[in-house]
């Protein structure tokens, strides 16, 4: 059987502590630059577009929530998807980009169902200083990390898997990042067990 969300939902958008929706089941948030395939992805796992996505770099500016089932051994159990604005080459304006760093810093450090963070690497452009320095703070807070580098069916088969050895060397990893492919839905189960494995933390 195919392993895959259910009763996938938009649960809420909201820009501050003070608007986002009661935590009430276990979260995964999702982390990557502008334009790295991170609403694809999510629409992916969702199995349906729900999540918005543009061509032009920055345009989630917003926290959006997501939820649905998550298949498991203890029953279906709700679970949290949060789109954070993207980082990187958005052409906003400098204090724009203050406001979602400290939009986003205000919702990991201060949401208590959050289990783990996504952090999203394009295979073709590999990690760069900011993903180091987020994986960095994630460990110090401390946070579970996966990383997943999408856009794996842009490259042909032979590259793939040097892509993806190439960004866990970048970012000190012990092992290589999922591949994963909105295009194909190459490494969706993968993910959705890693999820599964991470809400089951307490």
């Amino acid at each position: 059987m195919t392993l895959r969300l259910e009763d996938p939902r938009f649960v809420a958008s909201g820009t501050s502590p003070d608007n986002f929706p009661p935590p009430s089941y276990p979260e995964i948030a999702f982390a990557g630059r502008s334009n790295v395939g991170k609403s694809s992805l999510l629409n992916t796992l969702l199995g349906r577009p729900l999540a918005r996505t543009s061509s032009t770099p920055g345009r989630t500016r917003l926290v959006n929530f997501f939820a649905a089932r998550l298949p498991g051994a203890k029953g279906k159990r709700e679970v949290g998807l949060v789109d954070l604005p993207g980082y990187g080459y958005a052409k906003v304006a400098r204090s724009e980009r203050a406001a979602w760093q400290h939009m986003i810093e205000g919702y990991v450090t201060g949401r208590p169902t959050l289990r783990a963070m996504v952090v999203i690497v394009d295979v073709r452009r590999g990690a760069e200083a900011e993903e180091r320095d987020l994986l960095e703070w994630l460990a110090a807070l401390p946070l579970p990390s996966i990383v997943v580098g999408t856009k794996l069916d842009k490259l042909g088969k032979a590259a793939q898997k040097p892509a993806l050895v190439a960004i866990g060397q970048e970012l000190g990893m012990s092992r290589s990042p999922l591949g994963f492919s909105a295009e194909t839905g190459e490494g969706k189960a993968d993910l959705i067990r890693l999820l599964s494995r991470a809400c089951e933390t307490e």
